[in-house]
């Protein structure tokens, strides 16, 4: 009889909670990362992608060089936040397909051209008010900053004005409506403490926002690991999603993003080619990386409470290692000769590629370190 009470108290049923080494220390890094990373990641991401949405209305009243350049600060400011966020692409962004849908390149060029020929298209994205027949219409390859930016940039600069024509002001308009409405989708779709017109919006529109069709937001489901009705058995599986967030960004910039054009794989797969912001994305991506790992974005960290502290309490060397690899997966990017558009080719360029590399490398070792720690 004793050994069945047992039995009962320390087997995991539907509703019990898992029960596993060092959970507190744990389930604090992972509220630390919810509150200090992603939900002021994706908040401000929504907020700038609000803001393009108004300066790029403000544009179509009133079209001046300052208002264009105005909408290019703003355009700039909301890549910044998304290129912050990569390093946590892992749920809404890829199971809404939120990812795909904003951040995709190159840009098609001859189908942008064929839709400036389409009357009919153009008058359905002048009456686009809500991003809709843009989000549904268009397609990736079309849609998101990319597109936004072949109308705000050229050459690394905001265009002349006086080059915009009236559909493409139509166009772009329409698109950053959808933009806003995919930022605003992962805002809501962590943090049960989204602003309620965001969400108001997503109800509205009919937007996924929650994990599985369940009643749970992204965060919760973290913050809900070892329950029942949570995607993670486990904390540590939590935090392991957290390091493979790190490892996919990290190898992504590395072998994709840097390695295609300056491998000679794909040498037109150059992101940010207009605006000629390339390297700038890529370094946010690590910044993504150590905003992750460090306990926060910076003027939010809290080194008590992250990856590396725990890392660090285990296993210090492997922590240090990690360390200096996001520091020289940074400083290697910043070194790289640009505008990136043009120097693809160049021997700095794949110098960082191997930083980067090594960086997703070193990371991995954090996966399999997480699960050695519980035993």
């Amino acid at each position: 009889m004793l050994g069945l009470v047992a039995l009962s108290v320390t087997s995991c049923g539907k509703d019990d909670i898992v029960e596993e080494k060092n959970k507190e220390t744990k389930e604090a890094i992972v509220k630390q990362y919810l509150d200090q990373t992603v939900y002021p990641t994706y908040g401000n991401l929504a907020a700038e992608a609000q803001n393009l949405v108004d300066r790029l209305e403000a544009l179509m009243l009133d079209e001046t060089q300052n208002n264009l350049n105005q909408a290019a600060e703003s355009f700039l400011e909301a890549r910044k936040w998304w290129e912050k966020s990569e390093a946590f692409l892992f749920g809404a962004a890829s199971d809404f397909g939120i990812d795909p849908h904003i951040d995709s390149w190159p840009l098609d060029e001859d189908a942008f051209n064929r839709l400036m020929d389409s009357p009919e298209m153009i008058a359905q994205l002048a009456n686009d008010e809500d991003g809709t027949v843009a989000g549904d219409q268009l397609g990736n390859a079309l849609l998101g900053f990319h597109g936004i930016e072949y109308i705000l940039f050229r050459d690394g600069q905001p265009r002349d004005v006086n080059d915009l024509t009236d559909d493409q002001l139509t166009y772009v308009v329409a698109v950053a409506r959808d933009l806003r409405n995919r930022c605003f989708q992962l805002e809501v779709s962590w943090n049960d403490n989204a602003p309620a017109e965001h969400a108001a919006l997503m109800e509205e529109l009919e937007l996924n926002t929650t994990v599985n069709s369940s009643n749970n937001s992204y965060g919760a489901n973290m913050l809900l690991a070892g329950q029942a009705g949570s995607t993670y058995a486990t904390f540590t599986n939590a935090l392991q999603a957290i390091a493979d967030g790190c490892i996919d960004i990290a190898d992504e910039v590395g072998t994709s993003k840097i390695g295609k054009p300056h491998t000679g794989e794909d040498p037109h797969y150059v992101e940010s080619p207009y605006s000629q912001k390339s390297k700038e994305d890529f370094y946010d991506n690590m910044l993504s990386v150590q905003n992750a790992y460090m306990g926060g974005i910076i003027s939010n960290r809290d080194e008590d409470r992250s990856l590396h502290a725990y890392i660090a309490s285990g296993n210090a060397e492997l922590d240090t290692r990690v360390v200096n690899a996001i520091n020289n997966a940074l400083e290697k990017i910043n070194a790289m000769k640009a505008p990136f558009v043009e120097y693809y080719a160049d021997a700095s360029a794949g110098v960082a590629m191997e930083a980067c590399q090594a960086l997703s490398d070193v990371m991995a070792e954090v996966k399999e370190e997480l699960a050695k720690m519980d035993k």
